[in-house]
């Protein structure tokens, strides 16, 4: 520990923990998308890659101050160098900017549960980073005609008050129901947004997985993000609106894999944590009933293929388990 600080926290500790594993994922994943980017996108790539190394420095330097073993996390050994790329036109930069959107909440909820100034501070600066580099990845994108923004709406010329529980029902063609709001109209762009971009990392993850359980597994995500996808569509497609897409960022058809297993398995593991965040989010903030009703379904089979997802990881050994605390109750007979 060092001289005149105290000791870390177990959210602390946690937190750095899992900043150790993300960004040392991170590190592996750009490793690849570096060797094939053009200089344009290479700039904004190794800005990241280089921020994250620093990073893992940082964590690693408090580890040994406070005596604690240095996590394994992913190394050189994940990454296969010299293989065909795995993702072609641009995904490499809409890969940041869906990995940067997870890093900005990640490290922000990091950030409240930070006690030492240090930490906090260490935390703070990382989603200060995050939100710098995925606001460069979003501009990128948009020069680029590749990310599509969310539907235009006539701006607000009154405030309103609702006096109908009728704004809680959800939509129906045989009624006058309302449409819905623009805070719905977010949390349903961001969705599919997301699931549009996870979907493509599925089919390149499955297509070059080398054991049997996870490409299948793999093959399952990419349904289900297509799944999400459609069915959220639907509520923009009842209000005319058409859903997000993009004719940029899809997988190659390499079967060279870049990447372990492993390394694939915890990819997939961040964002469908990732994915149930968002859907409890919409869930709580959209006021018409059917959304929420529809979130929670697809929060079932998300919180279901994660399941399953942690199972594989755990038999293949792949799973590296977080510090514990000590077993201070000793169980006598």
């Amino acid at each position: 520990m060092a001289s005149g600080q105290a000791p870390i926290t177990s959210s602390e500790l946690a937190n750095l923990w899992m900043a150790y594993q993300e960004k040392t994922m991170m590190l592996r994943i750009l490793e690849h998308l570096i060797e094939h980017a053009n200089a344009e996108e290479k700039q904004l790539l190794q800005s990241h890659y280089e921020g994250s190394q620093k990073n893992i420095e940082t964590i690693t330097a408090i580890f040994q101050q406070e005596g604690a073993v240095i996590p394994i996390g992913f190394t050189e050994s994940d990454v296969n160098k010299g293989v065909p790329k795995l993702f072609d036109y641009m995904y490499d930069i809409m890969y940041l900017h869906m990995m940067t959107k997870i890093e900005m909440s990640l490290y922000a909820l990091f950030t409240g549960g930070s006690y030492r100034k240090d930490i906090h501070y260490f935390f703070t600066g990382l989603t200060a980073e995050a939100q710098m580099i995925n606001g460069q990845a979003n501009q990128f994108l948009l020069e680029k005609g590749v990310l599509v923004r969310p539907a235009y709406v006539s701006m607000p010329k009154e405030v309103t008050f609702v006096h109908s529980n009728d704004y809680l029902s959800g939509f129906d063609w045989f009624s006058d129901k309302r449409s819905l709001n623009t805070i719905e109209v977010s949390l349903i762009h961001h969705a599919i947004e997301t699931n549009l971009v996870g979907m493509q990392l599925m089919i390149g993850f499955a297509q070059v997985a080398t054991n049997d359980e996870v490409k299948k597994y793999l093959t399952k995500g990419m349904k289900l993000s297509k799944k999400i996808e459609i069915e959220l569509g639907e509520f923009y497609r009842q209000n005319f609106i058409e859903p997000p897409a993009s004719h940029a960022g899809k997988a190659t058809t390499s079967q060279t894999t870049p990447f372990s297993d492993k390394l694939m398995m915890y990819n997939t593991s961040l964002l469908t944590t990732f994915g149930l965040g968002s859907n409890a989010l919409g869930t709580a903030f959209s006021l018409r009933n059917d959304l929420p009703a529809k979130m929670t379904l697809l929060a079932k089979d998300i919180f279901a293929f994660a399941h399953e997802g942690g199972k594989i990881m755990i038999k293949n050994g792949w799973m590296e388990e977080p510090p514990q605390m000590e077993d201070r109750i000793k169980l006598t007979r």
